[in-house]
């Protein structure tokens, strides 16, 4: 990573009654590629009264994507699913126009001390796509490819390198795969990747120009086909791009477009209820005001 441009640091970041990391968007860089937010949940230790309780809210115009890697989490939207998301496993939801959905610990776990570590990500989806149907899929772990560089194991979650294709419905050229390493050892595959590209250390570091970078940073790449660093013993790492839209995206709470009249629009549905509903749920995220504008 000889061309780093910028080293965003994790940040607190209240979603309810869960502290979580927060990575992107950051002030100096509102995206890379098409993904535009990106949350570090715990890794967190819950006694048997704590529980993750995220009641329905909604989203359009990206897709979320759900990643753990301790615990569990029961999801369930207003298209009618309801998954249990296990480590390994991809739940990739498209919200396109809208959808809604609450994220919830089981209730087997309920009542146990439980354990809770895992990524909640945000891409953004096409011009055209950004009022398509809402879709869910969920990967399980089994089906995520993976190969061997060296004594690293590379996982593609999402996207096509190294030849292998993930089975996440990706809407648009993108990537993000997870490389984990039992040793030292050099690791270039900017050959593979294209567009921006990012590298969130997990855990352990890596070194880059006579400089180590430690757990949850993100290093931000201005060509991601410079893409080289060395992996220390017993790291994890996330890298993440793809090829960048041409138009602006813009968030406002879980809503992001790539206009703010569409943003506007749908906040007051929000509002008025006018999303559809998650079967079998009756409470909601309110709109944060303090937010407005």
């Amino acid at each position: 990573m000889s061309n780093i441009s910028l080293i965003i640091e994790e940040r607190a970041a209240n979603i309810g009654n869960f502290m979580v990391g927060r990575l992107l968007p950051f002030r100096q860089k509102r995206a890379v590629g098409p993904f535009v937010f990106i949350d570090h949940m715990g890794p967190a230790k819950l006694k048997d009264y704590q529980n993750l309780d995220v009641p329905p809210h909604p989203h359009i115009g990206l897709s979320t994507l759900t990643y753990l890697f301790e615990g569990s989490i029961i999801h369930r939207d207003s298209i009618g699913s309801e998954v249990e998301i296990k480590p390994g496993a991809v739940n990739w939801m498209t919200s396109g126009k809208g959808v809604v959905h609450s994220e919830r610990t089981p209730e087997y776990l309920r009542e146990t001390d439980k354990s809770l570590h895992g990524l909640q990500i945000w891409v953004a989806l096409p011009k055209e796509l950004e009022e398509s149907e809402p879709t869910f899929t969920h990967v399980e772990a089994d089906q995520i490819p993976s190969l061997k560089l060296g004594s690293a194991t590379v996982k593609v979650i999402a996207g096509e390198v190294f030849g292998l294709k993930s089975p996440v419905p990706v809407h648009s050229k993108l990537f993000m795969i997870e490389i984990k390493s039992k040793t030292v050892q050099k690791i270039n595959i900017g050959e593979e990747l294209f567009g921006e590209s990012g590298l969130y250390i997990l855990e352990g570091s890596v070194n880059s120009d006579g400089h180590t970078y430690g757990s949850r940073q993100i290093l931000i790449a201005t060509d991601s086909s410079l893409c080289e660093f060395e992996i220390e013993a017993h790291s994890t790492v996330y890298i993440f791009g793809g090829e960048p839209f041409p138009e602006e995206r813009y968030i406002d709470w879980n809503l992001v477009s790539s206009s703010k009249e569409r943003l506007k629009e749908a906040r007051e549905m929000w509002k008025n209820q006018e999303f559809p509903k998650v079967p079998g749920e009756t409470d909601f995220v309110p709109y944060p005001e303090f937010k407005k504008g």
